[in-house]
């Protein structure tokens, strides 16, 4: 019966699904009778803190949320910024005759159908509600076919749950304690730190190899065309039957792995190259196999985000958002999948469009089917793939930006897993030479040619590399035969030098986490913005470099809690968690063994659970508590070579020579943007070359005070000293006047005259007909003029002391300028942009120059210049820009950006108090929706703390 016709027969169905965007879709496919509302996501989690704990708990579980002393019983609260959603469904529940919970058909939405089912307490038949995409035939199905709630798949989200609240609620404390506060640690946060520290380190310890090598350009000595060439390009490949030295014959330390390879210098390659210039050479084998490339498997989770970054420059994170998007408003079927597999009816749709787009030719005679690849895959969705029995062509969607990049990507893909191979021919040609010197020289090339390109029409798979050859890459080779004599137009030699590995990038983090079977698909967006939030990571390009903190992070945790950090046992507790989802064992002696330990009598029969391992789960509990081993300055320390040491401190790293209070100390701060592998004894030694400490420049005439010059974490300032006894805190608090120096100035040569007119800042020029004051005030991005909340950029520095007020007034007059930078002519253009389509310049704006398409601006990197900036790197830098999204200001960075400022002029403070005295109603609503906010930050911080 359809739902039209149900509700013909009365009755109110209330219909609860996650987000506003996604009841709005299918509310316009239910219609009327039908009554469909969000829950905004989670209703009910873990507290976010002992406050949120209700009063009858005491002890440890205020601290955690969970009682380990009653079968790891969660304590749930609904979240505070949910009570008003909830308030409006119970409303909503209590004027319906049934409840349908149409969450996600995954752990996570079948818990959060559990959890409304158990605040909202329903009196009326409760239905569970599924799909996997959001088509009419879909929910109207849907509909017709409920379910009940899976309450294995509900125990299973809970156990994790409670596991990862158990691991961040213990393990973060102690990097508060003995690294630095505000940090987390999380079951697989904290591995895939360690992954990139672990390739960080390698790079560290690498040392390059220079090898060399011949390639000869061959001529057949006929005319030639696109499909047959008259030479060929071919590299050097053996000598006298020895085979040459390549970059993979090299280890981490520099050194040859094998002496049955021949490794050229230098001298040696051009010696051979002299001795081979009137050589005569010949083809001495052909060797000719088929090629054949069969389609890649449909989306899931982890392949979507690995081919839209590479493709597309989308983080993770971006791509689930954007997916999010298209799901929730029916172009895509669900976006969380571990499965390859499409339904009949796609593969249907899929072959039509084969047929109807690239003709029958391309359409193999029986569907493909493909095996999935994931273990223990959570759920049997579909693949990801356009929604609806008939897909819509991207041009038909009527999408834009970067929802049409991404469904495109999404069709492409579908559609090309239902056509033909890819078939054709790949060749090997040796060619051989003796030299003058009486040595065997012989050069090798290998060449590919499609002659049905098959399903490549429609979609060619991306690489990490991007020196890789694409699968739809020709090389055409001559058609020759053994024996053929070749003539050598050019033999030139060549010097390379190994690389050290590369470093992570999103995609390849998230192929290496599932390579691993470590956490699941569904999360690894979630991780790597969490530890790029904890400033554990940053990126450079689209590599992801860990900062110095992760060091020390990932040293105590090596150190300390080795199994927690260990990859087999991270993939051995997915392992037991998939065993629990599956019935196969009980969840509260596993978390008994997991948290107090084989040997503790409250773990009891836990030492049935997990996979029979006897050494697999130890006790956290004992392991957090006996904290007296941990060294904080040790774990923190870092040798970098000639007695110097990098340090991380509470403040950010910093290079230390010798010990504090003994002569000769040296101490310099490092840039926090600087990849640990650039950390050299070189530029150590130029660090602590710097000028530091306090430069004294003298009295204040007019109070007495010393004034110093000081090197601080933000750039050179001047300050003064206070009296001892000066009050520091309380209501009389002095605070010291403290600059920071002009550009122009530096800490060696700036003078006390110099420091008594920077600390004069602000300085008032006068005021304007109204009586607004106007001040002169150096700020972070350059000297400007205040008038009120009207500010305005001045051109020098030295007009922070002599501008007049007809002169401020006269600027005042103009109308502002909104970026100072868009009047003038762009540095340099770079092209047009491959994402966003649109041409890309370099310009100069007024935090240094910027590459830009109109959309998305980019800082060009301290490595960057104007001069060598490729289009290539500045397509690079808007991708990542835009793969971050919005720039997010964090406490701490507003801490750390603001300069000390004075206290601002009375006649601005008595405005501001008045302007606030007249708003006040419309404050305490705003102030009602900031602390709302604000508690649903705590709980998504709490969240990640707890991943």
């Amino acid at each position: 019966m359809s739902p039209t016709s149900e509700t013909a027969h009365g009755g109110r169905r209330l219909v609860i699904v996650e987000s506003p965007a996604k009841a709005k879709t299918i509310k316009g496919y239910l219609g009327p009778g039908y009554v469909v509302e969000a829950s905004v996501g989670h209703i009910r989690d873990l507290p976010n803190g002992a406050a949120e704990v209700p009063e009858k708990y005491t002890g440890e579980v205020r601290r955690l949320g969970v009682d380990v002393e009653h079968d790891f019983q969660p304590i749930y609260v609904v979240n505070a910024d949910k009570k008003a959603q909830v308030r409006k469904l119970k409303e909503l529940l209590a004027e319906s005759d049934e409840l349908y919970l149409a969450t996600d058909e995954d752990r996570e939405g079948e818990a959060i159908a559990w959890h409304l089912q158990e605040v909202l307490k329903p009196k009326v038949p409760v239905h569970r509600m599924v799909f996997h995409e959001i088509t009419k035939d879909a929910i109207r199905a849907a509909v017709a076919n409920p379910r009940e709630l899976n309450t294995r798949m509900v125990d299973a989200q809970e156990t994790r749950r409670i596991l990862d609240r158990l691991y961040g609620y213990e393990v973060s404390p102690v990097l508060w304690k003995k690294v630095m506060r505000g940090l987390s640690a999380g079951r697989v946060q904290s591995v895939a730190t360690r992954l990139v520290v672990e390739r960080e380190r390698e790079r560290i310890a690498f040392s390059s190899a220079e090898y060399w090598d011949l390639t000869g350009t061959f001529s057949t000595g006929r005319a030639g065309d696109a499909s047959d060439p008259s030479s060929l390009a071919a590299r050097l490949s053996a000598v006298d039957g020895r085979r040459v030295a390549q970059g993979r014959d090299f280890g981490p330390d520099g050194r040859i792995k094998s002496d049955q390879v021949l490794h050229l210098d230098e001298a040696n390659a051009r010696a051979l190259a002299a001795a081979l210039e009137n050589a005569s050479f010949s083809v001495r084998s052909v060797e000719s196999k088929p090629y054949r490339r069969s389609p890649y498997a449909p989306f899931r989770t982890t392949t979507l985000q690995q081919e839209a970054s590479r493709k597309l420059g989308f983080g993770a994170k971006s791509t689930m958002q954007v997916a999010q998007k298209l799901y929730e408003n029916g172009f895509i079927t669900y976006m969380r999948t571990d499965s390859t597999t499409l339904s009949d009816t796609a593969v249907s749709a899929a072959r039509a469009q084969v047929t109807q787009l690239y003709g029958a030719s391309y359409l193999p005679d029986k569907p493909r089917t493909y095996a999935g690849k994931v273990k223990n895959a959570q759920e049997a969705h579909e693949a990801i793939r356009p929604s609806g029995d008939r897909f819509r062509t991207p041009a038909e969607t009527g999408l834009t930006g970067d929802q049409f990049k991404l469904y495109e990507l999404i069709w492409k893909r579908t559609v090309a897993s239902q056509m033909k191979d890819a078939v054709g021919n790949s060749v090997t040609v040796k060619i051989g030479g003796r030299s003058s010197d009486g040595r065997d020289a012989e050069f090798s090339a290998s060449g590919k040619t499609i002659t049905f390109h098959g399903f490549m029409k429609a979609y060619v798979e991306g690489a990490d590399d991007p020196n890789a050859e694409l699968d739809d890459r020709e090389r055409r080779l001559p058609q020759v035969t053994e024996g053929d004599a070749l003539s050598a137009e050019e033999l030139s030699v060549d010097g390379h030098a190994t690389k050290p590995p590369a470093r992570y990038t999103e995609a390849s983090l998230v192929k290496e986490l599932e390579e691993r079977e470590i956490g699941r698909p569904s999360t690894y967006a979630s991780i790597i913005g969490t530890i790029l939030d904890r400033g554990y990571v940053f990126k450079k390009g689209t590599a992801l470099v860990p900062s110095f903190l992760s060091f020390a992070v990932v040293n105590l945790l090596e150190t300390h809690f080795g199994r927690l950090v260990d990859y087999d046992f991270t993939a051995k507790m997915e392992d037991d968690l998939d065993r629990i989802a599956q019935g196969e064992a009980q969840a509260v002696p596993w978390l008994k063994r997991f948290y107090f330990g084989e040997g503790d009598d409250r773990a009891g029969a836990a030492a049935g659970a997990g996979n029979g391992d006897g050494d697999h789960l130890g006790g956290l509990k004992e392991l957090v508590t006996d904290l007296g081993a941990i060294d904080a300055r040790e774990i923190s320390s870092f040798p970098v070579g000639d007695g110097i040491m990098l340090r991380v401190g509470r403040y950010g790293p910093y290079v230390e020579r010798g010990e504090k209070d003994q002569e000769g100390h040296q101490r310099a701060d490092v840039p926090e943007d600087l990849a640990p592998d650039e950390l050299t004894v070189g530029y150590a030694e130029e660090l602590l070359a710097k000028p530091s400490g306090d430069f004294e420049l003298g009295a204040d005439p007019a109070t007495g005070h010393q004034i110093v010059a000081k090197d601080g974490r933000y750039g050179p300032y001047v300050t003064e000293i206070l009296p001892d006894g000066t009050p520091k805190t309380g209501k009389n608090a002095v605070k010291p006047r403290t600059a920071s120096l002009f550009k122009s100035m530096s800490l060696d040569t700036v003078t006390l005259e110099d420091a008594l007119r920077l600390m004069s800042l602000p300085r008032v020029v006068g005021v304007d007909a109204e009586g607004v004051e106007i001040t002169a005030q150096n700020g972070r991005y350059g000297p400007y003029l205040k008038k009120g909340t009207d500010s305005r950029s001045l051109e020098t520095e030295d007009q922070l002391f002599n501008i007049t007020l007809d002169e401020a007034l006269a600027i005042y007059a103009q109308p502002k300028q909104r970026g100072r930078a868009a009047a003038k002519p762009p540095l340099k253009e770079l092209g047009t942009d491959p994402v966003s389509e649109r041409p890309v310049v370099v310009k100069d704006g007024r935090f240094g120059p910027y590459v830009t398409d109109g959309e998305t601006n980019a800082t060009l990197r301290t490595d960057d210049s104007v001069e060598a900036i490729t289009p290539e790197r500045g397509y690079e830098l808007l991708a990542e820009k835009r793969a971050k999204g919005p720039a997010k200001k964090t406490a701490k960075k507003a801490v750390k950006k603001a300069p000390a400022k004075k206290a601002p002029a009375k006649k601005a403070t008595t405005a501001k108090k008045t302007a606030a005295k007249k708003t006040t109603t419309a404050k305490a609503t705003a102030a009602k929706t900031t602390a709302a906010k604000k508690t649903a930050a705590k709980t998504a911080a709490s969240a990640k703390a707890d991943q």
